[in-house]
């Protein structure tokens, strides 16, 4: 009889959860994608702290169009 390489588990007997388990992952990316942001916009003739802030006023933009 073949065993399947698939175990089961239900949710309520997860160790961690999904955020707990994608959080880490997801950070490298966010700052992998920054990275990748200012380093195109020095590229471009911007400055880093002018590419950083950019960034910022983005998010703060998102957030407040968010919570609307």
């Amino acid at each position: 009889m073949a065993m399947s390489a698939h175990i089961h588990v239900k949710p309520e007997d997860h160790i961690l959860t999904i955020q707990e388990a994608i959080e880490p992952v997801y950070n490298r990316l966010a700052l992998e994608c920054e990275a990748r942001i200012i380093e195109a916009a020095v590229r471009a003739g911007w400055s880093a702290e002018e590419a950083v802030m950019a960034i910022e006023d983005l998010r703060k933009r998102e957030m407040l169009e968010n919570t609307h």
